[in-house]
């Protein structure tokens, strides 16, 4: 799936994204990331943009006095509470969809209640005092950043609510009328313009660190795989035992099963190398599936393998040994040793952590294998810590 995935990276990166979309499995990857990224800063963002825009009640007074009371209730009683609880919204119910609707409520409410007000204001200053709003358009875009397509929504209603204000104040004669249409107008251009590149460039900045991540997971995959089987090598042996043996003092307990294909020099011999391959890959498939998410399966060294097994009781770990072994056998590839078939030896030991070591373990579950042999193949041997250090 990771490959898939780093594939679909590569084709996108190739054909590009102008409409501002990937591909389906990557968008949803970006979302994720977009709404994480927008969650982490709203509150900054809460914070600053309700000061600054409580703070113009100062401009409010000098500019249209008339209805000054009116504004500061916008402002205080209706605004400030209604950004506060976007803000703890948009934190509890993260979201790319709600995040566009609350930055879009956000600002609409944010340039439509002032200049509600001042329709009613026959103040001289109202064409001074309504270009604060520039400030409105520019916090939407460099501020919220949301998506492309809720800023151009944005952009058009905040365009909307500016000149139909004005336009019902009626205080503006013609002229200057269509000057505040065209440096709107122009204002939002260019605005949509930047926020378009700057939604592509922050897209293409995540394309490129998802391939990124996806190589180096990638690589680290192969390093810890081995070739010819698919199963996990021994490199990664230690880094997921680890994990079994976090606390010295631990009660988990852990079984590693160790098995050897039967005779397999003797089917080298017969068959040649390359059949010699194929039948190592064909068991190492057969003990993964088998396996399953009982435990974790690594091509141990030539026609070894090793399972290993934790929080599950002796009887459990014979059975799974049993269910190996039968599963090889049952496979039916055909061999020129005794049985007629490839069959396999397994030896199985375990114990709790705080009592065995993974190199103990492995000592332990290689004797069992010795064991397994001398006794005449085809079966599973059992040694436990507890045991042996009595």
């Amino acid at each position: 799936m990771r490959d898939a995935m780093l594939e679909q990276v590569d084709r996108q990166l190739m054909s590009g994204f102008r409409w501002l979309r990937f591909y389906p499995a990557i968008e949803a990857v970006y979302l994720k990331e977009f709404a994480a990224a927008r969650v982490r800063i709203v509150h900054v963002w809460a914070i600053v943009g309700t000061l600054i825009y409580d703070m113009v009640w100062v401009g409010d007074a000098t500019m249209v006095p008339d209805v000054l009371p009116h504004l500061i209730v916008a402002r205080f009683a209706i605004f400030t509470p209604f950004a506060l609880l976007a803000t703890l919204a948009i934190r509890k119910w993260p979201s790319p969809r709600n995040y566009d609707i609350l930055s879009l409520c956000v600002v609409v409410l944010g340039a439509l209640l002032p200049m509600a007000v001042a329709v009613f204001s026959t103040s001289p200053h109202l064409f001074v005092y309504q270009n604060g709003n520039v400030l409105v358009f520019l916090f939407l875009v460099i501020g919220l950043r949301p998506r492309f397509f809720a800023t151009l929504l944005g952009l058009a209603l905040l365009v909307g609510i500016q000149l139909t204000t004005t336009k019902l104040n009626g205080t503006l004669d013609a002229v200057t009328y269509q000057a505040l249409i065209s440096f709107y107008g122009t204002v939002s251009i260019f605005l949509a313009l930047g926020a378009y590149f700057q939604e592509h460039s922050e897209r293409l900045n995540f394309l490129n660190r998802l391939r990124g991540t996806l190589l180096h997971q990638q690589l680290e995959q192969h390093s810890e795989q081995d070739e010819l089987t698919g199963l996990l090598n021994r490199r990664s042996l230690a880094r997921i035992a680890g994990a079994m043996w976090t606390k010295a003092d631990s009660d988990t307990s852990v079984y590693a099963i160790m098995l050897d294909i039967d005779s397999f020099k003797l089917f080298n011999d017969v068959h040649g190398h390359i059949e010699g391959d194929t039948c190592i890959r064909a068991v190492s498939q057969c003990i993964e599936r088998t396996v399953a998410n009982q435990g974790t399966t690594f091509r141990f060294g030539g026609e070894e393998i090793l399972v290993l097994v934790s929080r599950i009781e002796k009887e459990e770990a014979m059975a799974l040994a049993e269910r190996i072994r039968h599963a090889i056998e049952a496979q039916k590839i055909p061999h020129s040793g005794t049985s007629g078939v490839v069959t396999a030896s397994l030896g199985v030991a375990g114990g709790l952590t705080r009592h065995v070591s993974l190199e103990g373990l492995l000592k332990l579950a290689d004797a069992a294998l010795y064991e397994a042999k001398h006794l005449g193949r085809n079966r599973v041997a059992l040694l436990d810590s507890e045991l042996q250090s009595a």
